[in-house]
């Protein structure tokens, strides 16, 4: 029987499920999402370790999140690009481009807040 319940057990489990397994191809296949991820694992504990005020922490882990599910929605959306249409196509490389754009925007915004958030922390640490 299926179950119309939209919280039911089974229904997170395999949603939980598909996503591990959105994670794991994008690792396998998508250099841009490690090379993001290993920035992001850096970033973290370095993050933590400046102990920033707690909002200003709070938004430079938010802004990394953003940054790796901008490029798996990236990396989603150039998939299905190659599936609709394996030929040259104007509107497709428009789509790739624009998500491209996506993340390249969300890593600035990160660089930036980092820079300005955590930046003169860390320069204190260092210059001590």
């Amino acid at each position: 029987m299926k179950s119309t319940t939209a919280l039911s057990f089974v229904r997170v489990f395999r949603a939980m499920q598909y996503s591990e397994q959105g994670i794991r191809s994008a690792w396998r296949d998508e250099a841009a999402f490690r090379q993001e991820l290993v920035l992001v694992l850096l970033l973290v504990p370095l993050t933590l370790w400046l102990q920033l005020p707690k909002l200003d922490t709070v938004l430079l882990l938010a802004l990394m999140g953003l940054v790796l599910a901008a490029e798996l929605l990236n990396s989603g959306l150039e998939a299905v690009v190659d599936m609709a249409t394996p030929d040259i196509n104007v509107l497709a490389g428009k789509a790739k481009d624009c998500g491209s754009a996506a993340v390249f925007l969300t890593l600035l915004i990160l660089g930036g807040s980092w820079l300005t958030l955590a930046g003169p922390a860390l320069w204190m640490q260092l210059v001590r």
